[in-house]
């Protein structure tokens, strides 16, 4: 017991950078030989991070507090003049607060009624207005990445891992994810639906469409059967009856629903919206037609909506594919099924055909 509580005082003395160099490479050569103390390293460098942004989240709630504190919202009603540098010092003061969009649209609002008979100030308020705008687009990218370091901590798995779910687009190894579940990790492992888990490394990524792909790197891996699945290189139709398999919890779900949109956030002609309800480790999982076709990849789900997920549409699959350099690939190379070994069969078989190609993604 001593000796894990003293291992454990380097490990975080050696993350915050305490260690000499002396220490620092004794501790780098024990990584190297003993995978337990790597994973320990690992975990421990999660944990810090975790505590790191919870105490950002409680700066910014101390933040936002202060800002409300200050605000008089009925006595900007009767007092509030239209002169923009008063808005602009309040810009100033405030502007790394994540509340910052809210409280310029309390002030906008109060002077509307002011705005409408001084024309020559109107310019100046449509340029604020542009300036609310943008601060609203940082608020919300800033919320969906604290919303998903809340999340990932609740997924399956591994204490101290968070991570989603993969699928195999080669008999030898190769497994399609979603990037924003292997961003920022040290370590990363695939986990099969017999509960095996494989050391794997990431090979290529593409940030524009959220895609990553993966090589199991592990020489207890044996190569899968053929791919039963095949990639539908059309697009899909409303209406069109489509399910998953993930990993939201440690064993497989199916989830069953239908192409609800051919556009997904916003209009983003590269995803579909699908009527099926998902959870964060569900991030990353197949979506496949009666048929077995591969059409698309889960990549998120819509805020405050149930039952309803986009998926990246397997055009950008094919691309993500192609795009690997076929020559690194040896004599495995990425090819594409021309005929799924899925179809004609009922929904039960086709589950315990691809269950073995489907994998939990496990990050550290």
């Amino acid at each position: 017991m001593r000796n894990d509580l003293e291992l454990d005082a380097i490990i975080e003395d050696y993350l915050l950078g305490k260690l000499n160099a002396q220490e620092t490479e004794a501790l780098e050569q024990l990584r190297r030989n003993d995978a337990t103390v790597d994973h320990k390293v690992v975990s421990h460098k999660f944990f810090l991070e975790s505590m790191g942004i919870f105490a950002e989240q409680l700066r910014l709630k101390d933040q936002l507090n202060e800002i409300h504190s200050e605000i008089d919202v009925e006595g900007l009603a009767s007092t509030l003049r239209p002169h923009p540098s008063r808005v602009v010092q309040l810009w100033r003061k405030h502007k790394s607060a994540i509340a910052v969009a809210a409280s310029f649209i309390v002030l906008s609002l109060v002077s509307i009624y002011s705005i409408q008979h001084n024309t020559k100030q109107a310019e100046r308020y449509r340029q604020l207005s542009n300036q609310v705008n943008n601060a609203i687009k940082t608020q919300n990218s800033l919320i969906r990445k604290i919303k998903h370091n809340n999340t990932t901590s609740d997924k399956p798995n591994i204490q101290n891992s968070f991570g989603g779910t993969g699928f195999a687009i080669s008999t030898n190894g190769y497994i399609l994810t979603n990037l924003h579940i292997i961003n920022g990790a040290d370590s990363l492992y695939v986990q099969n639906s017999k509960g095996e888990s494989f050391k794997v490394k990431s090979v290529y990524t593409d940030p524009q469409n959220d895609i990553a792909i993966l090589k199991i790197n592990d020489k207890h891996f044996s190569n899968l059967s053929s791919i039963p699945y095949t990639i539908k290189r059309t697009t899909s139709n409303i209406g069109e009856i489509v399910y998953t398999l993930g990993y939201p919890k440690d064993d497989a779900v199916l989830g069953e629903g239908y192409v609800s949109s051919k556009n997904g956030f916003i209009g983003d002609t590269t995803q579909y919206q699908v009527a099926i309800s998902v959870n964060p480790g569900n991030s990353g999982g197949p979506i496949l037609d009666n048929n077995g076709n591969l059409v698309g990849i889960i990549s998120g789900k819509p805020d405050q909506t149930e039952g309803a997920a986009f998926a990246i549409k397997s055009k950008y699959i094919l691309e993500a594919m192609r795009a690997i350099p076929q020559d690194s690939l040896g004599v495995n190379k990425l090819s594409v099924n021309k005929k799924s070994l899925l179809s004609g069969l009922k929904r039960t078989k086709q589950i315990e055909k691809i269950q073995d190609y489907v994998f939990m993604i496990k990050a550290y």
